[in-house]
């Protein structure tokens, strides 16, 4: 019985985001307003357990680690976003978020720029050696503002052009089928679980 009801409510909230295809309704407002406050309702309390308690309460009260109470009173400046008069206190933690984010360039470049030049200085074996060797030319070649987009130099550029577009596409492909797979799934719940028309 449970089972069933649950499954009633879930076609109900799934055929009231599915509205959105004809235009915005109250269905829609409705499932859109009820989701983000479940997600509130459900990440407050989640994050109070998982993080406060663990991170915070226990090592500043029960293992007197008082050298968290710099990194915790950071934290609860962000509250002060809230507040027209304050909320510009709320502008340090962001700032220190931000320069943790700076701390992290260095791996990025390794992990991204440094990984990529490496594999494009391999010895050309093989065909496929020789297409990402041409890419990576072509598309470095295209970002060269300096240099007008004529003659030859415009026809490299061009390959470099087709390369992206390769690139865009095959991404925004991948894009597509992520959203595909999930409509299919919805429709097969409906078809399937609720209206039980295959099995």
């Amino acid at each position: 019985m449970f089972e069933m009801i649950s499954n009633w409510v879930a076609a109900f909230l799934t055929l009231c985001i599915f509205s959105f295809l004809y235009k915005d309704n109250p269905f829609y407002k409705f499932a859109e307003y009820l989701f983000i406050g479940v997600t509130a309702g459900y990440t407050i309390p989640l994050t109070w357990e998982m993080a406060f308690i663990p991170y915070v309460y226990r090592p500043l009260f029960l293992q007197h680690k008082f050298i968290l109470l710099i990194p915790a009173f950071i934290g609860i400046l962000y509250i002060f976003t809230f507040n027209r008069k304050l909320n510009w206190l709320s502008r340090y933690p962001i700032a220190f978020g931000m320069g943790m984010v700076g701390m992290g360039v260095p791996l990025s470049m390794h992990a991204s720029v440094l990984v990529q030049m490496r594999g494009a200085m391999i010895p050309i074996e093989n065909i496929n050696a020789l297409l990402v060797f041409i890419g990576t030319i072509t598309i470095l070649l295209y970002f060269y503002f300096s240099k007008a987009h004529t003659g030859a130099y415009g026809k490299i550029v061009k390959v470099g052009i087709w390369y992206m577009m390769i690139g865009f596409g095959a991404s925004f492909g991948y894009t597509v089928m992520a959203r595909i797979s999930l409509l299919i799934g919805r429709v097969q719940f409906l078809v399937a679980d609720v209206l039980h028309i295959i099995k």
